[in-house]
């Protein structure tokens, strides 16, 4: 019996969950039987279909243990455990058959491959798939045994796509990484610019008030230089106008005298 099979705790509890499922199994196709409204009959298959995906998750699970504890267990066991496995595998292919009979009796014309969710159809049993009845032990294990293979290999391309996911996820993240500091970069740039340019403004201001004060001086130096110039030129030309004040430093201009014709007769 698989109950008297020697087997540790972990592969103990995925075989009473396997059990368990079959049990399910074998009771939901008994009551589909009775089910007569075809959409009641799909929703029944499907929630089967979920239980046959779990037994086969299962089943994998059970071998991969299986295998860790190959070097510790005797032959024999070892022996008897994987025909254990075997027998599970053959009676989830009758249930698969089972499910397929049934989905041809509800007028399907393709039937989906039980391939744990993965979306294949293949053509209706008639054409591609032997009936459980039909087929040996080691064909129902062959083709279980195919099954996984073809599970594990979409497990793998799945697992692949993962890990580049993840590494371009990586790569993402660095490259943003790398655009946020120089981003960060930029903004302390442009405000030492900012700065800059607030002190050439204040320095350019300063610089223009400096020079219109210069040019006022200048102005009014000049204004200076041309009065006096002014005032020269008249006092030379008008001597006599009183109006005129001599200019401080100038002396005045000298007096003209007439000599008078009396007097340069005295000289003669």
């Amino acid at each position: 019996m698989a109950s008297n099979l020697p087997m540790s705790p972990q592969l103990e509890q995925i075989h009473g969950e396997i059990h368990d499922n079959f049990r399910a199994l074998a009771n939901g196709f008994q009551k589909l039987d009775k089910i007569k409204d075809s959409n009641r009959q799909s929703k029944q298959l499907e929630e089967l279909t979920g239980k046959m995906r779990e037994c086969k998750r299962l089943i994998k699970e059970f071998d991969r243990e299986i295998k860790d504890e190959e070097s510790r267990n005797p032959p024999d066991v070892n022996k008897q455990l994987n025909d254990e496995k075997q027998s599970m595998i053959k009676e989830l292919n009758s249930y698969v058959q089972l499910r397929k009979t049934f989905m041809n009796s509800l007028g399907n014309k393709r039937v989906e491959l039980f391939d744990m969710g993965a979306g294949v159809s293949e053509p209706t049993a008639d054409d591609n798939v032997q009936m459980a009845s039909a087929m040996s032990n080691q064909e129902l294990i062959d083709s279980g045994t195919k099954t996984m293979d073809e599970t594990d290999q979409v497990i793998e391309r799945s697992k692949k796509v993962v890990e580049q996911t993840i590494e371009v996820g990586t790569q993402t993240a660095v490259t943003l990484k790398g655009q946020t500091e120089q981003m960060g970069r930029i903004v302390n740039e442009l405000d030492t610019i900012q700065f800059s340019i607030k002190k050439a403004s204040q320095l350019v201001k300063e610089i223009g008030r400096q020079v219109a004060t210069d040019k006022c001086i200048m102005l009014f130096l000049l204004l200076i230089v041309i009065g006096v110039i002014a005032i020269i030129v008249v006092k030379i030309v008008h001597p006599g106008n009183k109006n005129i004040r001599d200019i401080p430093g100038l002396a005045p201009p000298a007096a003209r005298r007439l000599l008078s014709l009396s007097t340069l007769q005295q000289f003669e």
